[in-house]
């Protein structure tokens, strides 16, 4: 076993895992944004639902822009309090196929290998960068039936802040997931184990998904809609726009409740 690690280990350098390759370059650029930053942009946001960003992306010329394919969908609703809903700051990661797989060993052999996979190829480094109010972004679209989300893990993003998930890719344990109440929105289920079927490619840099871009900073909006993604240099005006076309709709929503008899609830109420 200790043979096959020793291959694998060089394998993975000889691929150059993690390490820039010669004559690499960066063409998006990527901002980093303060704590203090993140909170003043996520206070515009809040109770704002996808279809007013939406309209507010149209009223600024961006129309379509950031909206991800309705196929992100998510895992739960909770139509009494909305607590599905999801306004954050994107930390991305991007997980890619793996190229090559495991062999036959023995149930020791393949905790360790599957324990050593996990803390070389297919880690969680974005975790470092979780902080009260982020949402992670992942890119898993061609990663097959990988669950790269567990019961587990999510748990331990939220401790840490994290608002909620959005991936491309697979989910596992989603009843244990929906028990827990942390919002997911996903493409599919994702049975397996990352060993042997992906690899982290990079974090805190553009990714794609749902078939929109998505960089570290940018808002995200999740509701049963689906999810938006606001640039962040446009933000601001994003949210004002939003924050009186979801003001409007109340007001005349609130009017048909009472005309109709029906009570008052939190989505009409200002």
């Amino acid at each position: 076993m200790q043979r096959t690690l020793a291959v694998a280990t060089m394998l993975v350098l000889g691929f150059g895992l993690g390490q820039p390759s010669p004559g690499q370059q960066d063409f998006i650029p990527v901002q980093a944004y303060s704590q203090q930053d993140d909170e003043r942009i996520l206070k515009l946001f809040e109770g704002l639902r996808v279809a007013d960003v939406s309209d507010a992306m149209d009223m600024i010329g961006l129309p379509d822009v950031g909206l991800m394919d309705p196929s992100i969908r998510p895992l739960w609703r909770d139509t009494d309090e909305f607590t599905h809903r999801i306004a954050g700051i994107a930390v991305t990661a991007r997980y890619v196929p793996a190229n090559r797989r495991g062999t036959k060993m023995s149930p020791e052999e393949f905790r360790k290998w599957e324990s050593w996979w996990y803390q070389e190829l297919s880690s969680e480094p974005f975790v470092k960068y979780l902080r009260p109010g982020t949402v992670v972004v992942i890119d898993a679209t061609d990663d097959g039936d990988t669950g790269s989300i567990g019961s587990n893990n999510i748990l331990s993003w939220k401790l840490r802040g994290a608002v909620g998930v959005i991936t491309s890719g697979g989910v596992r344990d989603t009843d244990e997931i929906i028990k827990e109440r942390v919002p997911v929105y996903h493409k599919r289920l994702g049975r397996g184990i990352r060993p042997g079927r992906n690899f982290i490619e990079s974090v805190n840099r553009p990714i794609t998904c749902g078939g929109v871009l998505v960089r570290p900073g940018d808002v995200v909006v999740a509701d049963g809609d689906g999810v938006v993604v606001v640039p962040r240099e446009h933000a601001e005006e994003v949210a004002r726009y939003a924050r009186e076309i979801l003001n409007q709709d109340k007001q005349a929503r609130r009017r048909l409740y009472e005309k109709l008899g029906l009570p008052l609830d939190k989505s009409v109420l200002p």
